[in-house]
């Protein structure tokens, strides 16, 4: 028996010491890279076929291995299996974890399945493959919010609320308009999501520990067969890139990101303060001390939840920076990082639910959009229509709004005697030009919240996010894998 098969290692053949026992469990990845045996037998059966294309397994051990890693994957890929993998007493990671078992299964035949690759190349494909998977997951999960925001703001049809800016009142809005810049910030972060997974799509294996497979390998099976684009370019730069990861986690920084605005807002909303949304019960708890209370906990947690998706991103940024080239055993803790966030595709469902259980105030909302001065701009722009240059309509509008302060009413509800007195360009026209239809409706641009011009937002919008739902359709996803 060799040295590799008595002690069950790897690569113990040129080694005469035993590992320091505490170091040896120290050192191992199998506590967390065990989420990877889906990866690691699909990766394990493409190189095996590249082997066959090679002439080094014939086409019956082709059958045998891949038949055997099949089994592997299904033993192990329940949630008993899997607690089986990440306790196993021998195995350093799940690449070794997967050899032990195919020999278990199928003799020394599982030895062979090694020829010509390396461990360095395998991780950095089986991390590309888990990470395409969870773009996917994660983009399925924004369009499914994006769809339940559309649906709402469908709903909302003319109802007005009023925009803020520096926590302000501002402008009036249609609400359909506010949930729509939501949508915006959602297809953004699919875009993302999507060049990253582009990005990444290119194939490992056959790249060996640095310089490439010592056999005469076709890597376009393999690549073929796992549903990358083709093979990477650079055998250097394939077992030591993971840009992918990185790009990755700050992709999903801006998921997090808006997420945590929306939040925020509906956080915001739901108070007796603003009272514009009234929170479902399915998704919002109480107090242990004070019975009247309903918390918003789902949007609290949410805006929390960047935190720590933004620290995985800064950890795998310092894990990277000033890596020498290629492969270093630094590069085994950008692994935990990645696993860590896989709690945004799921939370990402939830928010989606918790969208389309949203009650809003309207009336409450509109009460609000009406008052305060919002119609100030509208009143300027009147001004402008009558040839006024716009810093001094600006003006005169400011000196409209706070004799309207001092006496305590609108800005449509001053007498035309009283307007007159800071112009004469005012009008009986004005009264009309500063309603709040008028005022929604001034704002008739390509983006603005003039009712028309939301009515063809949200045909736009829908059809923009019913394309990426059919970008991200199980049958059109990674075509040949």
């Amino acid at each position: 028996m060799s040295n590799e098969q008595q002690s069950g290692k790897m690569w113990s053949g040129r080694f005469r010491e035993p590992l320091d026992k505490e170091f040896e469990q120290w050192q191992r990845s199998i506590v967390f890279d065990w989420r990877l045996l889906e990866q690691e037998t699909a990766a394990s059966k493409a190189h095996a076929s590249a082997l066959a294309a090679a002439g080094v397994l014939t086409s019956l051990e082709l059958g045998q291995v891949r038949e055997a890693l099949d089994g592997i994957a299904t033993e192990f890929g329940s949630d008993e299996g899997q607690v089986i993998v990440r306790n196993h007493p021998v195995a350093e990671d799940i690449h070794h974890f997967v050899e032990l078992s195919l020999v278990g299964r199928i003799g020394s035949l599982g030895l062979k399945l090694h020829s010509g690759r390396s461990r360095n190349e395998q991780i950095a494909t089986d991390l590309r493959l888990y990470v395409r998977g969870q773009i996917d997951l994660v983009v399925d999960g924004v369009a499914k919010w994006a769809a339940a925001l559309l649906e709402k703001a469908d709903k909302a049809g003319d109802a007005v609320m009023p925009s803020y800016t520096h926590m302000q009142r501002a402008e009036p809005v249609l609400v359909a308009h506010w949930m729509l810049a939501y949508v915006e910030m959602i297809l953004r972060d699919a875009a993302r999501l999507q060049d990253c997974s582009a990005r990444l799509n290119y194939c490992p294996l056959g790249s060996g520990a640095v310089a490439g497979a010592t056999l005469e390998l076709d890597r376009t099976i393999a690549a073929r067969e796992l549903g990358f684009t083709a093979p990477t370019n650079n055998s250097m730069d394939a077992t030591s890139d993971r840009d992918f990861i990185l790009g990755y986690l700050q992709a999903l920084t801006f998921v997090g990101l808006h997420l945590s605005r929306f939040a925020e807002e509906i956080t915001l909303f739901a108070t007796a303060e603003f009272g514009f949304v009234v929170l479902p019960e399915a998704f919002s708890t109480g107090s242990s001390a004070m019975p009247q209370k309903k918390n918003p906990d789902l949007t609290e947690l949410i805006r929390a939840k960047v935190g720590r998706i933004h620290g995985a991103a800064e950890a795998v940024t310092l894990q990277l920076k000033g890596l020498p080239l290629a492969y270093n055993k630094d590069m085994q803790e950008t692994q935990e990082p990645a696993f860590q966030v896989d709690f945004v595709a799921p939370m990402l469902g939830l928010v989606a639910r918790f969208t389309g259980a949203l009650h809003f105030n309207f009336e409450r909302m509109r009460t609000a959009a009406q008052s305060g001065y919002l119609n100030a701009m509208a009143g300027a722009t009147y001004l402008v229509h009558k040839g006024v240059p716009f810093r001094t309509a600006h003006e005169k509008i400011g000196n409209a709004v706070r004799f309207a302060l001092e006496k305590g009413v609108e800005l449509g509800e001053l007498s035309l005697d009283e307007l007159r007195q800071f112009g004469d360009e005012f009008g009986e026209d004005f009264y009309p030009a500063v309603t709040l239809q008028a005022t929604l409706d001034c704002h008739d641009v390509i983006g603005g919240t003039a009712t028309r011009r939301v009515k063809t937002a949200l045909r736009e919008t829908a059809s923009r996010v019913s394309a990426l739902k059919r970008s991200n359709a199980p049958e059109v996803l990674h075509a040949g894998a």
